[in-house]
């Protein structure tokens, strides 16, 4: 089997961070002018009142300090509390596709390459701006590159299970170098009116160069020695939002069509499932855990990490075992993983090992067990 390397990743990072205290001033002005609104109601019992947020409640739940997000000013706007983005023109380039270019350039580099080198592109993320012509599609073309691209949806898990479309491309001969791109604007799915959840997303796009080892050329190389998906049905992650809305339009504009989540019942069943898929993955691969120097997690929730590792390990990770970026990036969906193992593998010496793992919506769990070159 011909064997397949990650020769360079990118990070574009958004120009707008949002702080804790921004975010809690604003959710808790908008929560107060509803209560106030609603005194009547809420006092006759037809209305719940709203909780306050707190910059400790946030910490302490998820880990997260800030996030980056495409524009902040409609979000911290307690009367609207979403980004003010316009539409773009059909003739200009989408904004997802400008992100996506950003890291690409930066993944290229990385990697020695250009875009004559790459032979597929193919967006993996959560949230599409549109159903069609696809992402990947106008990626390529902004590039300036030949051969064939397409989008796919895995959630949380769609960068690694589209770093395994990227292996079995090369593996096959498809593709002398896949570029897989993860620009996720996971704000726009965030329903910052509500307390449980108004901290958790933030933006960004990585991206990733998949390529036959024999041919690599870059000073980044990490092999890819093993690879491993699972899906489990789940409605403890959803997003109802899509074309079909419409036909009901009591439905246009509701809560459930943003993203929402049972956090409890997500932390208990989905923190074994991806303990023992990577474990499992690990042996598999032929690798026993002792032997693992990194774990790039899924960026999701501080709390749920710690725990994994600690199930992983037998004992609590430490800092640069499993290192942590959602403090200041916050989740951003399958890109959280890929920040991590683009910011954290440079200090790593030649054969070491590590796991990048996802999980999310769906449930999917995505691992890809590498070897630094």
């Amino acid at each position: 089997m011909k064997q397949v390397v990650i020769s360079g990743t990118g990070l574009y990072t958004p120009p707008f961070s949002i702080s804790n205290e921004e975010l809690v001033t604003c959710f808790n002005a908008y929560a107060e002018k509803f209560n106030a609104d609603n005194a009547d109601a809420i006092a006759a019992g037809t209305v719940t009142a709203l909780d306050l947020s707190s910059v400790a409640f946030i910490e302490k739940a998820s880990g997260i300090k800030s996030r980056f997000v495409m524009e902040k000013e409609g979000i911290l706007d307690p009367a609207r509390m979403v980004s003010r983005i316009p539409e773009r023109g059909d003739d200009e380039l989408s904004l997802q596709a400008e992100m996506a270019v950003a890291a690409a350039r930066d993944a290229l580099a990385r990697a020695s390459r250009t875009p004559a080198d790459i032979d597929m592109v193919l967006v993996a993320c959560s949230n599409m701006q549109r159903a069609y012509p696809a992402m990947a599609v106008e990626v390529q073309d902004a590039l300036g590159i030949d051969g064939y691209g397409f989008d796919m949806n895995v959630a949380c898990s769609s960068a690694t299970f589209g770093i395994q479309q990227a292996v079995a491309a090369v593996q096959s001969g498809q593709a002398r170098a896949v570029l897989v791109l993860n620009p996720e604007i996971t704000s726009g799915h965030l329903n910052w009116r509500d307390r449980d959840s108004h901290f958790i997303f933030g933006d960004a796009c990585t991206a990733i160069i998949v390529e036959a080892k024999d041919t690599a050329v870059s000073q980044h190389q990490f092999e890819i020695i093993g690879t491993e998906l699972k899906t489990r049905f789940s409605n403890a992650i959803r997003n109802n939002f899509g074309f079909l809305n419409r036909f009901d339009e009591s439905g246009v504009g509701q809560a459930d069509k943003l993203f929402r989540q049972q956090g409890r019942k997500v932390f208990k069943e989905v923190c074994p499932m991806a303990a023992e898929m990577i474990k499992a993955t690990l042996a598999k691969a032929g690798v026993e855990v002792a032997q693992v120097s990194r774990y790039w997690l899924h960026q999701a929730n501080l709390n749920m990490n710690l725990l994994i590792a600690r199930l992983i390990l037998g004992r609590d990770a430490q800092a640069n075992e499993a290192p942590v970026i959602l403090d200041t990036y916050a989740n951003t969906s399958s890109a959280g993983s890929i920040i991590a193992f683009h910011k954290y593998q440079d200090d790593m010496a030649a054969g070491s090992t590590g796991v990048i793992c996802s999980f999310g919506a769906g449930y999917s769990i995505g691992c890809v067990v590498v070897r630094k070159l």
